[in-house]
Formats: structure tokens, C-alpha cells, sequence
């Protein structure tokens, strides 16, 4: 076999892998738009108090158990981020993104947006996202603090 046949082998497998990956990529965002049509459809404003956050298996959790029938199989292996609340004389589980995850504080009552047993969003009580500084600018720091007390 010569090198030209061989080179128009592979691009046509990389073309035929790439028309997949397109394919199947649109089919999950038809999938997701359906999900965030539904979240919106059914999300309502709720007051709850903030018991506890925790990351946790979602099998190791108080869910139903028809929710947990209904889960993916790699949902199951993975940590979620959880919230224990209490919604009125109840206290409940709720799942959530870890962009809400983390802009949730502990032992305070917070007005969200609930579709389900899913935080969709913090609508008061948010306190502002810290955000992580890098390394370099650590050091940055570091050094223009060493350099003000010469």
C-alpha cells in the first residue's frame, strides 16, 4: 500500500468519527433543551433554611426510591453535591449544580427557585463567590508586599 492510500484511510475514518460526534452531539442538546424546558416549566420560588451541605453518593442519601430507580447508572458512582434543608416543617434532600453548590451558605435562610427536588437558582441570601487566586498571583502578591515594607 502506498502512503496516499494509506493517509486517505485515515481521513476518512476521522471524517465518519467527526459526522458521529456531530450527530450525537445534537442529540444530547435536543435532550438538554427538553430537561431545562421542563425545569422551567415546573420551578417555583420557596423559602427553606440551609441545615447542611455535603458531596455524597446519591445511593447513601434519604431519596426516593423511585428516584433512584429512575437514575443513570453513572449517576450512581459519582459524588453529588447535596443539600439538607428544611422547607417548612419538613426536612428534605435537594440536588443542585456546584455553581449553587457553592454560593449556598450554611444556617441561613435562603429564597431559591426549586423544580422538583433540584435547586435551580438562588434568588436572595447569595453571598458573593469568592473567588481562588492563582498561584502566580500569590506570588505576585507576595512580592509587592515585600517590596512596600523596604
Amino acid at each position: 500500500m502506498s502512503f496516499w492510500t494509506i493517509f486517505w484511510i485515515v481521513i476518512a475514518v476521522i471524517a465518519v468519527i467527526l459526522v458521529g460526534l456531530y450527530f450525537w452531539g445534537r442529540k444530547l442538546q435536543t435532550k438538554y433543551d427538553e430537561q431545562q424546558q421542563l425545569i422551567s416549566d415546573n420551578k417555583q420560588a420557596v423559602t427553606l433554611f440551609v441545615i447542611d451541605k455535603k458531596k455524597d453518593h446519591l445511593t447513601n442519601l434519604k431519596l426516593p426510591k423511585q428516584m433512584k430507580d429512575q437514575l443513570p447508572w453513572m449517576y450512581k458512582k459519582r459524588k453529588m453535591p447535596v443539600v439538607i434543608a428544611k422547607i417548612g416543617p419538613q426536612i428534605q434532600t435537594l440536588l443542585c449544580d456546584q455553581r449553587i453548590y457553592d454560593s449556598l451558605p450554611t444556617k441561613k435562610q435562603v429564597k431559591v427557585e426549586l423544580a422538583g427536588i433540584l435547586i435551580v437558582n438562588v434568588l436572595s441570601g447569595k453571598l458573593p463567590e469568592t473567588k481562588k487566586k492563582g498561584f502566580f498571583a500569590k506570588m505576585a502578591d507576595k512580592a509587592q508586599k515585600g517590596s512596600n515594607k523596604k
